[in-house]
């Protein structure tokens, strides 16, 4: 198989001093006559909580599947740890190089158990031979063990679902599976976690719960988040730095303070909304005083 070459430059850095682990620069694209994504460059800080929100068909989930390596842009390029990811290289290896995602729509084997789904995610780096791992002996055997216990011991652990391990994710609860899908992306241990509408669907309580530990893993693990998501009030909450996209454009990037009193992103939401509603949603802290 040809290897494909990967050119290496300097991390770029953004205001404030931190690594840019990411960088999408002069984005493109279109399917036939849509413009999907128009020239969109941003760029995510390393260990943070970087969230990108903008209004429904805004191109969100497109962008997210040019990073991971789903759809193939017709301009720009994605720089990830200073190497530019070129089209030929597939999501496989873009999640075995650290980019692990999940999906808006849940996306688990349902027939199989917690376990085993979470298990998955850790395969992009196993190194076992197609004959030793369909045989289950020696390097094959000792290996799936390993990552059995690393996922047990670290990751079921950490997101508090021990208790369901050995169930079937079909009968399990909706906000359930995603926090299983969450720890299938974890045990491809990424550097940047992609989390798409992580919390949409879920009650309050199950919103809380996934807050908390995207911002565990960010603290405690060292692991960059880049998220798409719709609930305001958690963008607000957690993010370190807000990208907004508008008909498949940024409009603006920056803390979110600033994002929020910036007028082309209150022009971008407001459709038939009441201003001041809108700003109550942008800014939660308002509406609680």
């Amino acid at each position: 198989m040809r290897r494909v070459r990967v050119p290496v430059y300097p991390a770029p850095r953004v205001p404030g001093g931190k690594v840019s682990i990411l960088e999408i620069s002069n984005l493109s694209l279109s399917f036939g006559g849509v413009k999907a994504l128009q020239d969109v460059s941003f760029r995510v800080p390393e260990n943070t909580v970087t969230t990108i929100i903008g209004p429904n068909g805004a191109g969100k989930t497109s962008l997210f599947n040019c990073i991971s390596g789903f759809y193939k842009p017709q301009q720009g390029t994605i720089s990830y740890e200073g190497q530019v990811l070129s089209s030929g290289i597939k999501p496989p290896r873009r999640a075995a190089l650290g980019l692990a995602r999940t999906f808006q729509n849940i996306a688990l084997f349902r027939g199989m158990t917690v376990l085993d789904n979470i298990k998955l995610g850790a395969h992009v780096h196993m190194k076992s031979g197609l004959l030793s791992a369909l045989a289950y002996f020696g390097p094959a055997r000792r290996e799936e063990m390993s990552v059995r216990k690393d996922v047990e011991q670290r990751i079921i652990d950490f997101l508090e679902i021990d208790h369901i391990r050995r169930q079937p994710v079909a009968s399990l609860s909706y906000g359930l599976q995603k926090r299983v899908e969450l720890a299938r992306a974890l045990a491809m241990q990424p550097k940047v976690l992609m989390l798409d509408e992580p919390v949409a669907g879920m009650n309050r309580e199950e919103k809380e719960d996934m807050a908390r530990f995207i911002l565990d893993i960010r603290e405690e693990w060292g692991i960059t988040v880049l998220m798409v998501e719709h609930d305001m009030g958690m963008v607000m909450d957690i993010s370190d730095h807000i990208a907004v996209l508008n008909f498949g454009q940024v409009i603006t990037e920056g803390l979110p303070s600033d994002v929020q009193k910036n007028p082309e992103v209150i022009r971008a939401y407001l459709g038939n909304s009441d201003i001041d509603s809108l700003r109550r949603k942008l800014n939660p802290e308002e509406e609680a005083a």
